[in-house]
């Protein structure tokens, strides 16, 4: 019986199964195997093509060789990393401990900003990715006859945009769309830029141009819509956030703002019902907070008291409600219990009594609203300064999430 050798494809030195080097010439074995006899039984065509693929399956096995060492130098490096890492994890545990029991810090807040600060770098880095497609995108769709001005614009606002300057990131917007009046997309842009730093009726401008080169857009009907309801255009408004919930799903944004128009108009059962939908669509204090405020217009005073109350389950701080519900005691004769309402929402009402110390600058103002977050002229940025931040945040969230196709 013949022995089997490995046989070295540079030299066809025969050597011992399992020799990693050639004994003549000290090449690394492959992984061709083959038995003496057939060498030679082959004709020359046949061991020229067997020759050749030889060399590429030595070739490819050097490399998957060499590949093998540098995924366990990586799997080496990451078992490290994971190690430092549970380290630590373990020293930062053991501080908190520590702090913890010494009364320096507070768990529960500590795990909050934590986790608050977690989120907002992945919104930021997020954002970061938005805004690149962005520019790719507007570029892309110039069609003028000035690109290298044009695309310095837009290369200098979206620098502007990654350092944080935000108003001279919206005056190269703005130039940039100025330039070319038919690139929807960047109308859009600068019109949400505008619309993030609460100039809404700026933003209107442009939003405006978006929208008539994308009428079937969710993301322009949805900011546009609340533009137009804080200038008091409530028919345009009303049909814009329509158009909004019904092609890009419901929000809490458009839904409020489709209440406010309606109780500007009066339309108490439309405004409930729309307020409804936008708490339904996100629970929030906020939500809460203005059903709460709906009631108590309506004299419905148990359910406003029962929203209220759940605004502050979500929120203990939430002043705004305490100021309500203080108005609902008063309204009910409990100026005991109004006064204390009064005091924890800061307002320290109680026929706003002032002794002769007292300077009228000294007596406390309500939080943000007066009475209600209903009585200004300004239907989304006016009156209560908290609520219209958190309609534009969710407007704007749902512009930039998976609420709506993206671009």
């Amino acid at each position: 019986m013949s022995l089997i050798a490995h046989y070295c494809q540079k030299c066809l030195a025969a050597n011992p199964l399992g020799q990693e080097l050639c004994s003549e010439c000290g090449t690394p074995l492959m992984l061709i195997v083959e038995r003496a006899a057939t060498r030679y039984e082959a004709l020359e065509s046949r061991a020229f093509s067997e020759e050749h693929l030889l060399e590429r399956i030595s070739a490819l096995e050097n490399r998957l060789g060499r590949l093998g060492e540098r995924v366990e130098r990586a799997l080496d490096l990451l078992l490290q990393q994971a190690q430092n890492s549970h380290f630590d994890r373990a020293l930062i545990k053991a501080l908190v401990g520590l702090l913890t029991d010494e009364q320096i810090v507070e768990r529960e807040k500590l795990e909050s900003l934590w986790i608050g600060r977690c989120q907002k770098d992945a919104e930021e880095q997020l954002e970061s990715e938005r805004r690149e497609v962005l520019q790719h995108r507007i570029l892309a769709a110039y069609s003028g006859h000035q690109r290298e001005v044009f695309q310095k614009l837009v290369d200098e606002a979206f620098l502007f945009l990654e350092e944080e300057q935000n108003a001279k990131a919206q005056q190269a917007l703005q130039r940039a769309a100025r330039t070319d009046h038919n690139n929807g997309l960047l109308q859009y842009y600068a019109g949400e830029c505008l619309f993030k730093s609460g100039k809404l009726h700026q933003a209107r401008v442009y939003l405006g141009r978006a929208h008539e080169l994308m009428p079937s857009d969710q993301r322009v009907s949805l900011l546009l819509g609340l533009a137009c309801a804080d200038e008091g255009d409530v028919e345009r408004a009303k049909s814009l956030l329509s158009a909004a919930t019904n092609l890009g799903g419901s929000s809490f944004a458009a839904h409020y703002g489709l209440g406010r128009v309606f109780v500007a108009e009066s339309k108490w059962r439309q405004a409930l019902q729309e307020f409804k939908l936008a708490l339904a669509s996100k629970v929030s204090p906020e939500a809460h907070y203005v059903l709460g405020c709906l009631y108590y217009q309506l004299s419905r005073d148990v359910l406003a008291t029962r929203h209220l109350r759940k605004a502050l389950e979500l929120d203990e701080n939430y002043s705004e409600a305490f100021h309500v519900l203080g108005l609902i005691a008063e309204r009910s004769g409990k100026r005991d219990v109004a006064e204390s309402y009064f005091r924890q929402a800061g307002t320290g009402k109680t026929k706003r009594k002032a002794n002769a110390n007292q300077t009228a600058r000294q007596i406390p103002a309500p939080p943000s609203n007066g009475v209600v977050p209903f009585a200004s002229k300004k239907l989304v940025s006016g009156g209560d300064r908290r609520l219209a931040e958190a309609v534009r945040r969710d407007a704007l969230t749902a512009c930039t999430s998976g609420a709506f196709d993206s671009f």
